[in-house]
């Protein structure tokens, strides 16, 4: 009788995956949105992975096709046919790890199961040495856009607002009109990792910039700081997008960077070392 009651309420895997994300992450957690968002595309990779490889679609699917072998299977997917970088692999692992410590507590027949998943290890990789750019380097790349048009003005704004805080591209797609405070000390407000915040002054010239840009756009609270022409906010695609077209102009004039690829994360790493030559100390100013 007990063990007929226990197979009565065990959780099947679909309501634990829909408790997962609607209790455990939304409410319980009170995780962020990016972080959400990840998981979420894990599982759609997963369950996708799964009903091509074996044939499952996801409603039959159960804790007990979450074993060591299928998501060993499902990682090496990724790597060799989505060609996804070591690092997006570690991190489908540490999204699928934090659902089944969370189905273990709900589900402890299937414990042995899961500690075999919990128990693959993250996969080690070569850090490459971030390059960065020279000073006259990113003054050509922040003087590339069009300043005559509505877009270029977009485009070198944000380009001279990354540099001057070295903030992040899900940094900058976040910020809105009402995080730049001007005064004395103009500031702009950051919402970074971990719902955590910074205030970061701005330079004189970033300051004179804003205040002409912030005239060409609406200034209702909660408004996108550089949004598209749409007025919506701008994907993580769409500021790196921005970032190759100013590049290609630069590469025109500057030989430097005609051969070079450059991200938006070489240029929060430029600010680094740009002020660290001026003798800045980076910890103290985060």
């Amino acid at each position: 009788m007990d063990s007929a009651r226990l197979q009565t309420h065990k959780p099947d895997f679909p309501s634990l995956l829909e408790r997962y994300f609607c209790e455990y992450l939304l409410k319980q957690r009170n995780a962020s949105p990016e972080t959400i968002s990840s998981y979420r595309d894990t599982f759609r990779l997963f369950l996708q992975f799964s009903e091509q490889r074996f044939r499952k679609a996801p409603a039959s699917l159960t804790l007990a096709d979450l074993d060591a072998p299928q998501i060993l299977a499902f990682l090496d997917t990724l790597e060799s046919q989505r060609h996804n970088s070591v690092r997006s692999r570690n991190l489908r692992l540490a999204a699928l790890r934090s659902f089944l410590r969370y189905a273990a507590l709900q589900d402890p027949a299937a414990l042995a199961s899961i500690t075999r998943v919990l128990a693959i290890p993250v996969k080690r990789f070569d850090r490459g040495v971030v390059s960065y750019l020279s000073r006259d380097e990113v003054m050509a790349l922040l003087s590339a856009p069009d300043h005559s048009t509505w877009s270029g003005r977009r485009d070198g704004m944000m380009l001279a607002t990354m540099y001057n805080t070295g903030a992040r591209v899900s940094e900058i797609t976040k910020l809105n009109v009402d995080d730049l405070q001007f005064g004395p000390t103009t500031t702009l407000r950051i919402r970074g990792k971990g719902r955590k915040e910074r205030v970061i002054p701005l330079w004189k010239s970033t300051r004179r910039q804003l205040r002409e840009w912030i005239g060409q756009i609406r200034t209702t609270p909660g408004y996108p700081l550089f949004p598209s022409r749409r007025g919506e906010r701008l994907t993580r695609a769409g500021v790196r997008s921005r970032l190759d077209a100013a590049l290609a102009v630069t590469r025109q004039t500057c030989a430097t960077l005609r051969h070079r690829q450059v991200s938006p994360h070489q240029v929060r790493h430029s600010t680094a070392m740009h002020l660290l030559q001026s003798g800045v100390d980076i910890p103290l100013r985060q």
